[in-house]
């Protein structure tokens, strides 16, 4: 669950603060945080199937959607 729910969050949250201090246009700031949405879902998923137990994927993938919620809240 980790994996899916919470990569799925992270995905929608994350490319958003790191496209965000960027200075583009608003089309091609929404192309460049949609790619890099697969990416960042593709990693989170993989690291949490790699983790060691669900507890540890659940802090690290909540961690990281809560934190780039945090700088995109800041950056936007």
């Amino acid at each position: 669950m980790a994996g899916l729910v919470g990569g799925y969050l992270l995905a929608q949250v994350l490319p958003v603060a790191l496209v965000a201090p960027w200075a583009l246009p608003r089309a091609d700031a929404v192309l460049v945080a949609m790619q890099l949405s697969f990416v960042v879902y593709a990693v989170a998923a993989m690291g949490a199937f790699a983790a060691r137990s669900a507890l540890r994927a659940w802090v690290v993938v909540g961690t990281a959607t809560v934190l780039g919620g945090a700088c995109a809240w800041i950056a936007l």
